[in-house]
């Protein structure tokens, strides 16, 4: 399992925006933010959840090819809650809330671009 992903994106406080309200429904909070550091590091933003897995964003040339990360969520009703938050915070649709089995019989999925096309997810394996 992983720890955390860091993902560079071109509009810091877009994006930043975007993972905060799309996010949510993930159990994902922002963390931390790290300002710029003269002549070193970038603004950098976490987005933590209580099982300890963070997404983290950092400003600079958006990460090439486009990455797909997918959030494991708890419920079908989060699937949906996340696909409604990503889409009104500037998401781009790349597949609707729904069953998905040529994965597996009970595999619901929603698939939303980022502000860079980065394909996000949040799944769900349970059945209803």
């Amino acid at each position: 399992m992983f720890d955390h992903v860091s993902v560079i994106v071109s509009d810091f406080a877009r994006s930043k925006a975007f993972y905060a309200q799309a996010l949510a429904p993930t159990g994902h909070a922002k963390l931390v933010e790290l300002p710029e550091t003269p002549g070193g590091d970038a603004p950098t933003a976490g987005f933590c959840h209580d099982d300890g897995s963070d997404l983290w964003i950092r400003q600079g040339a958006a990460t090439q090819p486009r990455l797909h990360i997918a959030f494991r969520v708890p419920s079908r009703a989060a699937v949906d809650a996340f696909y409604a938050a990503a889409i009104a915070a500037g998401g781009t649709d790349n597949g609707a809330p729904g069953l998905r089995p040529q994965y597996h019989a009970d595999y619901y999925g929603a698939y939303v671009l980022d502000p860079d096309g980065h394909n996000i997810e949040a799944v769900c394996h349970d059945a209803p």
